[in-house]
């Protein structure tokens, strides 16, 4: 019998799936660095999301350990290298979050555009009818850069081409096939695409190249009119420099669903929270039911065929 330590919640539907599969199922809340490498010795699979960080410790702790699943897409909780050196299966689920993660993306876009939180705040908190200071603006026939297009950024490009927007997207790699595959403006650089957005919204991994990839320069390069959303992670944006930005006026607005630090901490981070301009959520892009109910399946699922083939 497999042992399965979970570390942060998941469906129960998927906890029931892996107990019918013969797996016993141990659940311990976020546990500190410490507990967690206490603990993991005996456990041939861990579940986290994106609170629990899976180190390098914990890895060396794992002496049975043989999947480590990401109830989720991103991976920078989890030091994959160190996993793979040790033969360490590392899983994830991107594909159940793309639809949650792409409407959160629409609803902030369009919440900047209309004014729609501060219209609102203005009417319920302080009983204030300010019509016509919240002139907002149209979705239609702007154009919008989409700086990754894997399952989050194409389900978002799809959703902004029913909105009559023009779709710039950048990728790496196949970036032309992939344009062609969703019918929209391939953009020949990152440079590009960030010159000719009225809005940009960003889909990428948090990895080495990714790490502050919105930096001061690219950050002058914007359209000073322009909004910029962030629903990937925090860190591919140098938030010190939105900040000076938006401070500078350079930026019409933003929309962040992730945050360097998650909760944030540093005085600057509130600072940014905070601005006038800015709209915040607290990391929720994923948080739908149907999307965790298929997130914790799908995982449960790869599990049971991962361990199940290697036997």
């Amino acid at each position: 019998m497999y042992r399965v330590l979970v570390c942060d919640p998941i469906a129960r539907e998927a906890i029931d799936l892996l107990r019918k599969n013969n797996f016993k199922v141990d659940f311990v809340e976020s546990p500190a660095p410490e507990e967690l490498c206490r603990i993991i010795a005996a456990y041939d699979v861990i579940i986290v999301r994106s609170a629990t960080k899976v180190t390098k410790e914990v890895i060396d702790r794992g002496e049975k350990l043989k999947i480590i699943a990401r109830a989720g897409a991103g991976l920078d909780n989890i030091d994959v290298e160190h996993a793979n050196k040790r033969k360490i299966k590392v899983i994830n689920a991107p594909e159940a979050l793309a639809v949650a993660v792409a409407e959160h993306t629409i609803a902030l876009m369009l919440m900047l555009l209309r004014k729609e939180y501060h219209a609102c705040r203005s009417l319920k908190e302080e009983k204030l009818w300010l019509k016509k200071k919240f002139l907002g603006e149209e979705a239609f026939g702007k154009t919008i850069g989409i700086i990754g297009l894997g399952r989050i950024g194409s389900e978002v490009a799809k959703r902004c081409k029913a909105l009559g927007m023009r779709v710039l997207g950048y990728r790496r790699h196949k970036l032309e096939e992939k344009a062609r595959e969703l019918g929209i403006v391939a953009a020949p650089s990152l440079d590009f695409l960030l010159s000719e957005s009225d809005i940009i919204s960003i889909h990428v991994p948090l990895n080495k190249e990714t790490f502050h990839m919105i930096g001061e320069r690219e950050l002058n390069l914007m359209r000073p009119n322009v909004y910029l959303i962030n629903t990937s992670r925090g860190a591919v944006i140098d938030g010190k420099s939105l900040l000076r930005a938006l401070e500078n006026n350079r930026i019409a607005g933003v929309a962040l669903d992730v945050f360097e630090n998650e909760p944030p901490r540093e005085p600057w981070e509130w600072k940014l929270i905070t601005h006038p301009r800015v709209i915040v959520t607290p990391h929720i892009g994923a948080m739908t039911k149907e999307s965790q109910r298929k997130t914790g399946l799908i995982i449960a699922q790869k599990i049971i065929t991962t361990l199940s083939t290697d036997q």
